[in-house]
């Protein structure tokens, strides 16, 4: 990776006017790249965080009318910028979309895009019910993108719980992985910064997770407390519950003194971590 990368991770408190939704964003993102964000994330379903019988009718195609508009900001600013998520087309499955995130160069290309592996069904009685997999199609694929900036991995939300998905990039050569997200109040308060900690621990790596904040639709709370954690498990930068940019600065030098100085990931026993028995899974009903 580079010697020394401006990240930001840029907190929304999205909801169901996708307009102002993508104005929030685009105003958060310039606020960013005007401190000198060279790397910037915004979080899960950015644009849109409605009711979710509108998923299908709320779905795009990337890139469409969101990315190209987040296509021209980073040229504008000549920044790499993920667009956290938002609603995918799938042709074949109309009212179940892919929950996709875009990596932008500065150029404004697409550099990578990741389909969302893992659906967050939870049931918490009294408190909160919900099945992504009644709404969404899962992704098939891993995916590390090699950059100028460094290796960065994608991810999102509910699949930091999984963690042979983040050891599957880190064979991959991952660097810097990103994990947005609309964490709930119920799951986030005990989980969220415990479970990235955990993956960049356990991967050696840097992490950029730009959260969902607020009161949403269907009884949804997001937890906020957007995070960037460094290779030791350190916050480097944090969010209370407000929308936000936070920023803060990640090297070469601290990713290669962490690995050094604890060799794991050359230390390991158990061999490669394979795409068939995910792929196997992922094609259940």
């Amino acid at each position: 990776m580079l010697d020394c990368i401006t990240v930001a991770a840029i907190q929304m408190d999205s909801q169901a006017d996708k307009t102002e939704n993508i104005y929030s964003a685009l105003r958060l993102v310039e606020q960013a790249a005007d401190r000198g964000a060279q790397l910037i994330g915004l979080p899960e379903v950015f644009n849109f965080l409605g009711p979710g019988k509108l998923a299908g009718e709320m779905a795009e195609e990337i890139p469409g009318p969101t990315v190209e508009q987040f296509q021209t900001a980073a040229r504008r600013y000549s920044i790499h910028l993920l667009a956290g998520s938002i609603l995918e087309i799938n042709p074949e499955a109309p009212t179940r979309p892919f929950n996709t995130s875009c990596l932008i160069g500065p150029d404004g290309d697409i550099l990578a895009k990741y389909r969302k592996m893992h659906l967050f069904d939870v049931d918490l009685p009294g408190e909160f019910v919900y099945r992504e997999s009644d709404e969404r199609t899962p992704g098939m694929d891993a995916v590390v993108a090699a950059t100028s900036m460094g290796n960065i991995g994608l991810s999102i939300c509910y699949d930091v719980r999984f963690p042979e998905l983040y050891r599957r990039m880190s064979e991959q050569g991952l660097e810097i992985l990103f994990v947005p997200a609309a964490f709930t109040m119920q799951t986030g308060r005990d989980h969220w910064h415990v479970l990235l900690r955990a993956r960049a621990i356990e991967n050696q790596v840097y992490v950029i997770a730009p959260a969902q904040t607020g009161k949403k639709i269907e009884g949804l709370v997001c937890y906020g407390r957007s995070v960037i954690i460094n290779p030791w498990g350190t916050v480097l930068a944090q969010a209370d519950d407000a929308e936000v940019a936070i920023l803060t600065e990640i090297t070469n030098d601290g990713l290669q003194s962490v690995r050094g100085k604890l060799p794991c990931l050359e230390r390991r026993r158990i061999g490669e971590v394979t795409h068939d028995v995910d792929r196997d899974y992922f094609r259940q009903p």
